[in-house]
């Protein structure tokens, strides 16, 4: 059964060779990868999300990448279900699970089940929506600084979707929504990550989770690793992809897809909202902030194997470190 097992979970923040040491692993292990990641569950989004290319996805199947059309939503609710599934499923087959990837919301809710916040309200919403419309976002935007300032600061002045979930949890609950994720979890949550399908009861835990983590001991080193990459995504076509995706004519820049990193920014540079200049530094520099919220996750996790991604040898020394978790029994 399921619950027998320890699954492996190789985890890291961007650019810090996770891939790469997984599939260095699959040459000599048995394993079929599971994608943890809400970028690369995107078709037709191949350059920005740094989406392994096809020789990398002959050599070992991967899960949970390419599943969904950019217009769609994918919910870390969904995620936890499908990746329980293909747990079972790989173990089924004789084969070793590992995740692998950077959304930390996705692992938290896989390992702990999400905060019980309260349900969507109809009534509370179409209010919400009503005063929106007369006096705009920003407003509403700037009543929730008052009651919740910590998810004000991290929840965009017209980000409508996740003011409205701010707003209508404080409605229901009287308490600021910030407040209810710091007392049900002891990670630190980021509120503008939530989605607002994602607020169902924690579901009892079947298997362990191990998690090796790469780090950087040095953060200089991997931000001139997240500026070279994103240097290569621009060399490679990535506004030309970003400009098919525009082309199509059903997407737009609040999509969940569109609001990936370094999507959001070229859009807003084919929008003709920024110079070519502004976008790349615009780009890299929300990279290196995506990779500071992750690090302060992983950092959060004391019992995570802590491999040095700076180190020439940390792909192998995350493979013997996934190795010896697979050992346990």
């Amino acid at each position: 059964m399921l619950s027998a097992h320890v699954i492996a979970c190789l985890l890291g923040p961007t650019s810090s060779g996770k891939s790469a040491a997984a599939l260095a692993l699959a040459r000599y292990a048995p394993v079929e990868i599971i994608s943890v990641d809400s970028a690369l569950v995107y078709r037709q989004m191949n350059i920005g999300t740094a989406k392994p290319s096809a020789s990398e996805l002959s050599v070992v199947s991967h899960h949970l990448i390419n599943i969904i059309d950019p217009f769609d939503n994918y919910s870390s609710v969904q995620f936890r279900t499908d990746a329980l599934r293909l747990c079972s499923q790989i173990i089924e087959r004789g084969k070793l699970p590992l995740l692998v990837g950077g959304t930390m919301l996705y692992y938290k809710t896989l390992v702990t089940g999400l905060n019980d916040l309260p349900r969507a309200n109809a009534s509370i919403r179409s209010v919400l929506n009503q005063y929106a419309a007369c006096v705009g976002w920003p407003t509403l935007h700037a009543k929730l600084a008052q009651i919740d300032p910590v998810s004000a600061i991290r929840i965009a002045p017209n980000d409508s979707q996740r003011i409205q979930r701010a707003l209508e949890v404080w409605w229901l609950t009287g308490q600021p929504m910030s407040l209810l994720l710091q007392r049900s979890s002891n990670l630190p949550v980021n509120p503008s990550d939530l989605h607002p399908t994602d607020i169902s009861a924690s579901v009892p835990l079947l298997p362990r989770f191990s998690a090796v983590s790469l780090e950087p001991a040095d953060r200089s080193i991997l931000h001139a690793r997240i500026a070279r990459r994103f240097d290569t995504m621009l060399d490679s076509g990535l506004i030309n992809e970003v400009q098919q995706l525009r082309e199509r004519g059903d997407l737009h820049s609040k999509l969940p897809s569109m609001r990936c990193v370094g999507y959001r920014q070229v859009w807003a540079y084919l929008d003709g909202e920024y110079t070519y200049k502004v976008m790349r530094d615009k780009s890299i520099f929300a990279t290196q902030q995506l990779c500071k919220r992750q690090l302060t996750w992983l950092r959060s996790m004391p019992e995570r194997i802590v491999i040095d991604c700076d180190k020439t040898d940390a792909g192998s020394r995350a493979a013997d470190a996934v190795c010896r978790i697979w050992a346990i029994k």
